[in-house]
């Protein structure tokens, strides 16, 4: 139940800030705004303010605002209507909804690294054969201070200064054993890993696991905000790369992409995690809302940008019945898209279950 109510009230959020990114662009272009609706189907709650119609309804899967005039067979030709605005005002109505969630995300990071959140100390769980840290005598319980004079104090750290270094190069680390301080030369040995965005990369490793030593990571207020903007660039760069390779084929669609069940699940453990692992789970959703929001396909935002575009181009307005077929389309892609989404989360998640049933 905690689980359920955390991931409604996740989604909650994003289709709020979402539709609030559009419904505020809209009144800043003084466009009218007729309806503003939390869920779909039938109407539960609603109240009228001014011209809007504030609606809550009984399905929380969604969410959309109804702007006056927002197609030909509507349009009358009034002011405050949607098709009476240039095709720049529209666009940045539209483009107002995901930058929300993309601040949003923003945000959330920022707040986690401020509030504190757990992170792993560089301090050696295990030691892999074969590797240079155990040849050069590390030992489980060791806990490494530094890399070539570079104090690091956590795992992340000890990972971005190790997997840049090339094969065979020796490293000093300086490790803490029984209070005292040990300086080893560790031969670093590559190997290929593939990356989050589904690319190959050779990396350093030294052969070491963590511990399961955790403290709490807490940054001042700038450097919070400093880390947050690198955060939320990275994530962003990643979701590209990630989304371009799926379309090539590189990366597998099957083991990169999730959907509501899939995200269902993840809320569940992260829930029992505490505020702090909800609100990053939060902040890389939001992120990557706004990101996919933005893809040039007809339904989503990116691909209203992009028709926009074209009218400005063409000079005139894209027909009802063509405008009608664009949303077909897209629609269909959408719902297939959710299917097989959703048919590998089925698998992922229940595919033990489901061949135990039928042996």
């Amino acid at each position: 139940m905690i689980a359920l109510l955390t991931f409604l009230f996740i989604l909650g959020v994003f289709v709020i800030v979402h539709e609030f990114g559009h419904f505020i662009a809209a009144k800043r272009q003084g466009v009218r705004v007729e309806v503003f609706s939390l869920g779909f189907g039938p109407t539960v709650l609603k109240k009228k303010r001014n011209d809007t119609e504030y609606r809550i309804n009984a399905i929380p899967l969604g969410g959309y605002v109804k702007l006056a005039g927002d197609n030909l067979e509507e349009y009358k030709g009034e002011p405050d209507e949607y098709l009476s605005k240039t095709q720049f005002q529209r666009a940045k109505i539209i483009f107002s909804g995901p930058l929300l969630n993309y601040i949003l995300g923003f945000l959330c990071f920022w707040l986690v690294f401020f509030a504190g959140y757990p992170s792993l100390t560089t301090k050696v769980g295990g030691l892999i054969d074969g590797f240079g840290a155990k040849d050069a005598g590390v030992e489980a319980g060791d806990k490494i201070i530094a890399v070539d004079g570079i104090k690091v104090d956590y795992w992340e750290e000890l990972q971005n200064i190790v997997k840049i270094k090339k094969a065979d190069t020796v490293v000093k680390l300086s490790v803490l054993r029984d209070n005292k301080e040990y300086v080893l030369g560790v031969k670093i040995k590559e190997k290929q890993l593939d990356t989050l965005s589904g690319q190959k990369r050779n990396v350093g490793l030294i052969g070491i696991t963590p511990s399961d030593d955790i403290v709490k990571v807490k940054h001042g207020f700038l450097k919070s905000f400093s880390l947050s903007l690198n955060k939320t660039k990275e994530l962003t760069v990643l979701t590209y790369q990630a989304t371009w390779n799926m379309l090539t084929g590189k990366l597998s669609m099957r083991e990169s992409v999730t959907g509501p069940l899939g995200i269902f699940f993840v809320t569940s453990k992260v829930a029992s995690l505490g505020i702090i692992a909800v609100f990053h789970l939060v902040a890389v959703l939001s992120v990557s809302l706004a990101i996919f929001n933005l893809l040039p396909l007809p339904i989503l935002d990116g691909g209203h940008i992009i028709l926009l575009f074209i009218e400005k181009i063409r000079g005139k307005n894209i027909s009802p019945k063509t405008e009608r077929i664009i949303t077909q389309i897209g629609f269909s892609l959408i719902i297939s898209l959710a299917l097989i989404v959703t048919y590998n989360d089925i698998l992922r998640f229940f595919g033990d279950k489901i061949a135990q049933f039928f042996k």
